[in-house]
């Protein structure tokens, strides 16, 4: 049996909104990736933050996740997009476990260009077959992409 693992962050709820989503629809289990030092309600203070650390090599602290990896082939994994890249936290989650030989579908929240997330996902999981990612808009937390284009997506993934 193919058994499959939502594994997300998410700052202002829109790649939470997603997950759960997918969750409904596929009935797996789901864990949300928190740094131990939570970011700041403030927007502009995460991102004079963030966008200071974001060239060097930064990979926050995250909370351990209490599940056995192993016992999943399928990892859905859903990153804000920040400055062009996956989320931090979701760096740091990639970086501390080994995902070798896992399918992992990516999904990525943004209020504009992807930039280079998907290529870094891959990079940080050269051991695992990173497939039918999708690229999700939202603008001023309003969904841009079409739902039924989600909708697709996430039956495409039962097939997997």
């Amino acid at each position: 049996m193919n058994k499959k693992l939502i594994v997300f962050f998410s700052y202002t709820n829109n790649t939470k909104t997603i997950a759960q989503k997918i969750k409904e629809k596929l009935n797996c289990d789901m864990i949300e990736i928190k740094t131990v030092k939570p970011y700041s309600n403030d927007y502009q203070t995460v991102v004079e933050d963030e966008q200071n650390s974001e060239s060097s090599t930064h990979l926050p602290e995250i909370e351990k996740i209490n599940i056995n990896l192993n016992q999943y082939h399928t990892i859905i994994l859903g990153t804000p997009v920040w400055w062009y890249r996956p989320v931090p936290a979701v760096r740091t989650f990639l970086t501390e476990n080994d995902l070798s030989g896992k399918t992992i579908i990516p999904f990525a929240t943004n209020g504009g260009w992807i930039g280079r997330t998907f290529e870094e996902i891959k990079k940080l999981c050269p051991n695992s077959n990173i497939i039918n990612e999708i690229n999700i808009v939202f603008e001023n937390n309003q969904l841009k992409t079409k739902e039924t284009k989600i909708e697709q997506w996430i039956d495409s993934i039962t097939k997997q």
